[in-house]
């Protein structure tokens, strides 16, 4: 599968993605980041753009890739550190997998209002981030967190359900969809969603040991 075209193209859309290719690494990519106004809405009511945070050494062993930041990650700006964030670390560590060898990014960077769904141009005007960070990062294992980010990456038309299970070839990563943290605070600690994304990133850690 070819890598992800993001939908929709706009003048904003544009303007993002040259200021992001011209990033040459982190540091140069955060900083263009962090004063982006692509969308409106957004540019007013949040407090921090969340740029996301690389690996605490080296390249990326995999990324995590959610939809869009919370209050708190808004509030902090850094990628799920609120519930759902404390929750996925938790479920990483009994996969046996570390955090700090992951890329924690999000495929908005601003937090919606009321935590709504990004809209499809917020998305498109954000791709050019993403499709940047994985660029510098280049994690071979990339898990999208939630239909959001599946969708970004396997297409407008992926059914988290049908999409679980086993990696995707996308643009020569290993593209892993699963469900949100969110979702399995919202089922409860005995919901299918918990018990899914813990079997989804054991399978995640298995396929990075061998």
């Amino acid at each position: 599968m070819a890598a992800p075209r993001p939908p929709r193209f706009d003048a904003a859309a544009e303007e993002v993605a040259r200021t992001a290719a011209a990033a040459t690494d982190w540091p140069a990519l955060a900083a263009a980041a962090t004063p982006c106004v692509a969308c409106p809405e957004l540019a007013a009511t949040r407090q921090h753009v969340v740029v996301g945070d690389p690996p605490r050494h080296g390249r990326a062993r995999f990324a995590l890739v959610g939809e869009a930041p919370g209050a708190t990650e808004d509030d902090t700006g850094r990628p799920f550190v609120g519930k759902s964030g404390q929750l996925l670390d938790l479920l990483l560590a009994e996969a046996g997998l570390d955090r700090a060898d992951a890329a924690v990014l999000n495929i908005v960077k601003c937090r919606p209002p009321g935590n709504r769904t990004p809209k499809t141009p917020e998305v498109a005007r954000c791709s050019g981030w993403l499709r940047r960070q994985l660029e510098l990062l280049d994690p071979p294992v990339v898990v999208a967190l939630g239909l959001s980010s599946a969708k970004w990456f396997l297409g407008p038309r992926t059914k988290l359900a049908e999409a679980r299970g086993r990696p995707h070839d996308v643009g020569g990563r290993a593209v892993w969809a699963t469900y949100h943290p969110s979702a399995a605070i919202r089922f409860g600690p005995s919901g299918a969603p918990r018990a899914g994304l813990l079997e989804d990133l054991t399978s995640v850690a298995r396929s990075l040991a061998s």
